[in-house]
């Protein structure tokens, strides 16, 4: 039995250098506003349902799943057959919730793709068949129906003990499965004023979508409400359709100044830095203390008829290792990869990565928004 403690020392001093290099300005990019900004009032809305999934081969829900059978039997019932629910054995059917989108402007008879999730113990709903199940909005009517075979990107297998699974067979997809029964009551050539909702809000980006559109109909039909909302008059604008209105506003190109940003997934040790992230002047130091302790066990046997016990006995040993500390010094304006060139060197891990980089903001010196996921 092994069990290892570690502490770590880190210090950021800045600024401790001298200016090595000057800051250069990012660069804007041309991007669409379709790419920029949604319509608002125009989405899709989330579809639930709960059916069944039969044909299994015994890899379906146990008898325990109390609802899975009284499910099974409401449905035999229907069919005209009364059987006790009691009795029932559901080793080739799996109870399941199945979960669909629904597009702004569906219509009656428009597909769908939908995900069908086991809530039962089913093993695999490979090779399985969703049964007709009706999908409710949130306002609990029914807008869409699904059925058909279930493909599943899994599988699992096994027998006397031994098992092996890949990815997740409990879940599946009905590829165009679903059909539309209602449309949503939503009259989008009524939308006066029409607003553009930026996807990340940002003031300079406002005014430059609200500036493009103006300039496109020679005079101002639109305006930057805050820094996530373009309002724009239909009206104003001379076309009647409002569908050509939006076609010409979407193609319109922006200059977007994309905000500097490093995310930091501190389960998984994953960082993602931008390449237009600029760090101040820093000197860093890191090094590491460990103490690892290890017990290792050993059966004291007795003499043959004696009186003596069997004994197990523990021998623990201490080890202490303490590395000197590693010096980084970063100038002014480096770049996010002179950085994690020069961490590759002291030997950081992504872990001690993230730690340093908490620790450069807390000192002010790095011009990125820095997020913790």
């Amino acid at each position: 039995m092994k069990a290892v403690f570690a502490a770590g020392l880190l210090f950021v001093l800045a600024p401790l250098l001298a200016l090595s290099g000057a800051l250069s300005a990012t660069e804007p990019v041309a991007i669409k506003i379709r790419d920029l900004t949604n319509v608002e009032g125009v989405r899709e809305n989330p579809l639930i349902g709960y059916g069944m999934v039969v044909g299994l081969t015994r890899t379906g829900d146990s008898q325990q799943t109390g609802f899975t059978t009284q499910t099974l039997a409401n449905i035999m019932q229907r069919m005209g057959a009364q059987i006790p629910a009691a009795t029932v054995r559901v080793n080739n059917v799996a109870s399941v919730f199945v979960t669909a989108s629904l597009p702004a402007f569906a219509r009656p008879g428009t597909q769908l793709d939908v995900t069908v999730s086991s809530i039962g113990d089913a093993k695999s709903l490979e090779g399985g068949l969703l049964l007709l199940t009706p999908l409710y909005g949130a306002d609990g009517q029914v807008y869409a129906a699904a059925q058909g075979p279930v493909a599943v990107g899994g599988f699992a297998a096994g027998g006397a003990g031994a098992s092996k699974q890949m990815n997740h067979p409990t879940i599946g997809r009905v590829p165009a499965g679903g059909r539309v029964e209602r449309s949503l009551a939503f009259d989008f050539n009524r939308l006066a004023p029409v607003s553009l909702l930026l996807r990340e809000p940002d003031f300079s980006t406002a005014g430059e979508i609200s500036d493009a559109i103006n300039r496109e109909f020679g005079h101002a039909v639109a305006s930057a409400r805050d820094g996530g909302r373009v309002e724009v008059d239909p009206g104003a604008t001379g076309v009647a359709n409002l569908t050509a209105v939006l076609a010409r506003i979407e193609n319109l190109t922006v200059a977007v100044h994309r905000r500097a940003r490093v995310v930091v997934n501190e389960r998984t040790g994953t960082i993602v830095m931008g390449n237009d992230v600029r760090l101040g002047a820093v000197s860093i130091l890191h090094g590491g203390f460990s103490v690892q302790i290890s017990t290792e066990y050993s059966v004291s046997q007795p003499a043959p008829l004696s009186a003596g016990k069997t004994e197990v006995i523990g021998q623990t040993e201490v080890q202490a290792k303490d590395s000197p500390a590693k010096r980084l010094e970063i100038g002014e304006g480096a770049s996010i990869d002179q950085l994690v060139g020069g961490l590759q060197n002291m030997g950081a891990t992504a872990r001690d990565v993230i730690s340093i980089l908490q620790a450069i903001k807390a000192a002010g010196a790095l011009d990125a928004d820095l997020e913790v996921i």
